[in-house]
């Protein structure tokens, strides 16, 4: 559902004389190397983590299908990590649960963000709903897709470990306001990140998995042994239905979906204006972030 797209043209950038096209129809007789830089084809070009389609399109199932296969990798890899560690005495390490949903990441954004856009989690879609950069009719079955991979993966799990799956519970070891307080920033850090290599021309696309990756593995090693360092509601809701553990578990519905929202909120204001040569803005991007 998503095609990444990175121009290597290394000449310079399209002057202010080009004119400054507002809509697609204009902006498919730019010169193509301009519009692969600039642009995305509402049909035919995607940015990692966000779908610049037409809003009243209909839904990917393609991408909602990928969105299904990706979180059911992610959550039972991330969650295969803890109860492993639980199973056999301390044998992964935090650093190993870390990994494990951090690789699981990066692997799962190189493998179907091209598809789905690779969300994995719906805090970070409704984040970007709200900011105009993924269209609110494909919001339900995103999460739809979400939650069902969750669930499919934890009684997967619930299988092949049982009765081991507690451990892949995430439950709050601190306090429900410091739970609460330590999902909320790392999911804002998480997001922080997630919109700059998603949405700003400038950023280094093609390391997007790895930076993401990155991202979550670091978080985890931060809250992880306090939060259980979720930062996805999936990523705590598949595990409690399969164990049947609902521990404190609004926390995790609601601090990282407020988390995403800020992270992706503090990032658009931050940027950098972009500027060509002249010091003049170049062509606004066709994208539903800042539409």
């Amino acid at each position: 559902m998503l095609r990444v797209v990175f121009n290597t043209h290394s000449g310079p950038k399209p002057r202010a004389d080009l004119g400054r096209p507002t809509d697609l129809h204009t902006l498919n007789r730019i010169e193509p190397v301009f519009l692969e830089q600039y642009t995305c084809s509402c049909l035919e070009h995607r940015e990692l983590f966000g779908i610049a389609s037409d809003r009243n399109a209909a839904t990917n199932w393609d991408g909602v299908g990928a969105e299904f296969v990706g979180t059911f990798i992610l959550i039972f890899a991330a969650t295969a990590g803890p109860i492993v560690n639980q199973k056999y005495n301390g044998a992964e390490t935090l650093i190993g649960n870390a990994a494990c949903a951090g690789l699981a990441v990066m692997i799962v954004i190189l493998s179907t963000g091209h598809i789905s856009g690779a969300h994995l989690n719906p805090s970070l879609t409704i984040a970007f709903a709200v900011f105009r950069h993924f269209p609110w009719a494909h919001v339900p079955a995103y999460i739809a897709a979400q939650v069902s991979g969750s669930i499919c993966a934890s009684f997967a799990l619930k299988g092949v470990f049982h009765p081991f799956l507690s451990g892949g519970v995430t439950v709050p070891s601190v306090s429900d306001g410091q739970a609460f307080a330590l999902e909320f920033l790392i999911t804002f850090n998480l997001l922080f990140v997630v919109t700059a290599v998603a949405t700003d021309t400038r950023a280094v696309g093609e390391l997007a998995g790895i930076a993401v990756g990155a991202t979550v593995l670091l978080n985890i090693l931060v809250a992880g042994p306090s939060s259980g360092g979720s930062m996805n509601p999936v990523r705590t809701l598949g595990p409690a239905v399969a164990a049947g553990n609902y521990k404190s578990i609004w926390i995790y519905l609601v601090a990282p979906t407020l988390g995403a929202v800020a992270g992706a909120a503090i990032y658009t204001l931050v940027k950098l204006r972009e500027e060509d040569e002249d010091g003049v803005p170049p062509p606004r991007p066709v994208r539903s972030f800042r539409r």
